[in-house]
C-alpha cells in the first residue's frame, strides 16, 4: 500500500499525515506500529531534454513509451 504525503513540521519534529482511506483500508488504529519505507520523489523532467539527442526521439515520445510499460 503506497500513498504520497508531504512532510510537515510539528514542533521540533517532522511528520506526515496518512489519508483517511489508507487508514481504513489498512485497518490502522491509534498506537499501531507500522513499518514505513521512505522514497524521496525525484524530478526527472530535466533528464528528458538531455536524452533527446542521444536516443533520437522527442521527450514526449519517450514519456509515452514509458507509460505504455506501466499500462501493460
Amino acid at each position: 500500500m503506497a500513498t504520497e504525503a508531504t512532510i510537515k513540521r510539528w514542533g521540533n519534529s517532522m511528520g506526515i499525515v496518512l489519508p483517511k482511506d489508507m487508514i481504513e483500508k489498512g485497518h490502522f488504529h491509534e498506537n499501531d506500529k507500522v513499518i514505513v519505507t521512505v522514497v524521496k520523489e525525484a524530478d526527472v523532467s530535466s533528464s528528458f531534454g538531455a536524452l533527446k539527442g542521444k536516443i533520437g526521439m522527442s521527450g514526449q515520445k519517450l514519456k509515452d513509451m514509458v507509460r505504455q510499460g506501466w499500462e501493460s
